[in-house]
């Protein structure tokens, strides 16, 4: 590699600071290959593992926004316990000087090496004569600096709408469709299944509005997508957590597509992007309490997806 610009950072979620790094980056060095150096797993899910965050993406979703964003090689840096003992110095020789870079852009909160000990300075002393440093400040929306513990956060309580802001798009859960307990579809409204990992965030438990999307391009009947086209978002009413009221105990995210009754998802990589929030998890008495409210969650759900912004993606 004659020489590159380097991006560097976790890049959970890939929000709108993330592709401001990668922006700036092309635009500082127009002529050079962009290489975006990132890490599996999150470092603080090795160096804290009762600690680490709940991850917005999946590895093979954050390379692909990555690339989306413009990344020309996306690196992929597999942290271990061992790798997180490198001295800053260290880093630098065994990280960065292999991409032979010309510039290397970072967040100006940047941290490296053991014990997060380097820092903007550091990387600038350390690349005095090999390459140059340029620091960034972290975006804002709304006053508020978008980062991924802000997504976190939001998602946390719930709020998929400022979630969606600090994305710069609807927060998406995917997964492979399992078989639940086939309870919906003995109620009237059969859902895609997908368990919640551990290490992955959701939202708030509850029931929102959103759309489903096959990723394995096919159509609702399994036939292949022709060509350059693009698979279609379903509008679905989404529910995350438990099923309390027949007392269960696996986290999930269930979706009932609004308007079709005729999709066979078992064994399928979808997505869910979230929306809107409709109402909280609610343990009901009986089933048919259970079905009148799910007949109003749907109701909910088609009145949000056409009043919001969402319904036109």
């Amino acid at each position: 590699m004659a020489g590159s610009v380097v991006v560097i950072g976790n890049f959970d979620g890939v929000h709108p600071g993330h592709r401001e790094v990668l922006s700036v980056a092309r635009a500082t060095e127009p002529d050079l290959p962009l290489v975006v150096v990132t890490f599996w797993p999150h470092p603080a899910s090795v160096v804290r593992p009762e600690g680490g965050p709940k991850l917005l993406t999946d590895l093979a979703d954050r390379v692909a926004l990555l690339r989306e964003a413009g990344a020309d090689q996306v690196k992929v840096v597999d942290f271990t316990r061992e790798f997180s003992q490198l001295t800053p110095a260290q880093f630098v020789d065994q990280v960065i000087l292999p991409l032979h870079p010309t510039r290397v852009v970072v967040g100006e909160n940047f941290r490296f090496g053991h014990k997060a000990a380097g820092t903007l300075a550091t990387l600038r002393d350390l690349g005095a004569g090999r390459f140059e440093v340029t620091g960034l400040p972290l975006v804002k929306v709304r006053d508020e600096e978008t980062c991924s513990s802000a997504v976190r956060a939001a998602l946390h309580l719930g709020d998929v709408r400022h979630a969606a802001e600090l994305l710069g798009r609807p927060f998406r859960f995917r997964g492979v469709v399992q078989h639940g307990d086939h309870r919906g579809r003995e109620l009237g409204f059969p859902t895609a299944n997908l368990p919640v990992p551990a290490a992955f965030a959701a939202p708030a438990d509850g029931v929102y509005a959103g759309y489903l999307t096959r990723l394995d391009g096919r159509d609702a009947h399994g036939v292949a997508l022709p060509p350059g086209r693009a698979a279609t978002a379903w509008p679905a009413a989404i529910s995350v957590g438990t099923n309390p009221t027949f007392d269960g105990e696996e986290h999930r995210v269930e979706s009932f597509v609004l308007n079709r009754d005729d999709l066979d998802l078992y064994g399928v990589d979808i997505a869910v992007d979230f929306c809107d929030r409709i109402r909280g998890q609610v343990k009901f008495a009986g089933v048919d309490a259970l079905i009148a409210q799910m007949d109003a969650d749907v109701a909910a759900a088609r009145v949000a997806l056409a009043d919001h912004p969402c319904g036109r993606l």
